[in-house]
């Protein structure tokens, strides 16, 4: 049977995610995007797909729900609907950070398939990485489309225990945005030794490009491959150096799980809502 997967909202992700399920052969006519803005669904319309500010009409055709609205407006966007919602009882797929699977069954009035996930932004361009958590009530079927779905965009992961989202966001979520400071640093820093902004640039790009190929492609890990690189005696070794004086290891630890406790925080926060 083939499967009708409705969108609240069509921002980035959720544009991301329709994308890639038209790439990989869904039909236009079994996704529909809802959203309060017609703006945002104008540029859905040339590919085919449903189209519609009304998020009770979108629910009505859906087999799957992909809730891909902001956290502080989830509660008011889910209790409109939760009698539609048990009587239809779809598999619904959260990708908003920070709340829980139980809070969005409390505000669609009662147990259904949740599946709560973490992509990040790299799916925009197709390479995304995706941590997924499934309550007890969703079936090995319905994990399976969950994952069909987001692994449209890139690589997909399960974790069984719902606290471990946290780690996820903490290391894939907001990971991006550590790759992109080191990017900036290392363009920074190329520029205080001579080189020119275009140059820095190019240079430190590709090879964070290339590094990750290595690493993704690689029968060895990261540490082999930075010993690979680093020759006793060598320039690297001194910049390694410089980096283990700095405790960067340390760092990175703290950061991340910051960033986790910050997780916990919020899904406390955003999910308390009445």
């Amino acid at each position: 049977m083939t499967k009708k997967i409705g969108f609240i909202g069509a921002g980035n992700m959720a544009s991301a995610l329709a994308g890639g399920l038209l790439a990989r052969g869904w039909r236009p006519a079994d996704i529909a995007l809802s959203d309060a803005s017609p703006a945002q669904l104008e540029a859905h319309e040339a590919s085919g797909v449903i189209t519609t500010t009304d998020n009770l009409r979108l629910l009505e055709h859906a087999d799957v729900l992909v809730l891909a609205v902001k956290p502080q407006v989830m509660s008011a966007v889910l209790k409109p609907l939760a009698a539609l919602a048990q009587e239809k009882r779809p598999l619904v797929i959260s990708i908003a950070a920070g709340i829980p699977v139980a809070s969005i069954e409390r505000w669609l009035g009662g147990t259904l398939p949740v599946v709560r996930a973490m992509p990040n932004t790299p799916a925009l361009v197709q390479s995304g990485a995706t941590g997924l958590f499934a309550n007890a009530a969703t079936s090995p079927g319905q994990r399976a489309v969950a994952e069909s779905i987001l692994g449209a965009v890139g690589l997909t992961l399960w974790v069984e225990d719902e606290s471990l989202i946290d780690a996820v966001t903490a290391v894939s979520g907001s990971g991006p945005a550590y790759f992109f400071y080191v990017m900036e640093a290392m363009m920074a820093a190329g520029r205080e030794l001579g080189l020119d902004e275009k140059t820095a640039r190019a240079l430190t790009l590709q090879t964070a490009l290339g590094s990750a190929q290595m690493a993704i492609t690689a029968d060895v890990g990261p540490d082999e491959l930075r010993r690979r690189v680093t020759s006793p005696g060598g320039t690297t070794e001194r910049a390694i150096a410089a980096f283990d004086d700095a405790d960067l290891k340390a760092v990175f630890a703290r950061a991340l799980k910051a960033c986790a406790a910050r997780g916990t925080e919020l899904a406390g926060q955003l999910g308390s809502a009445e």
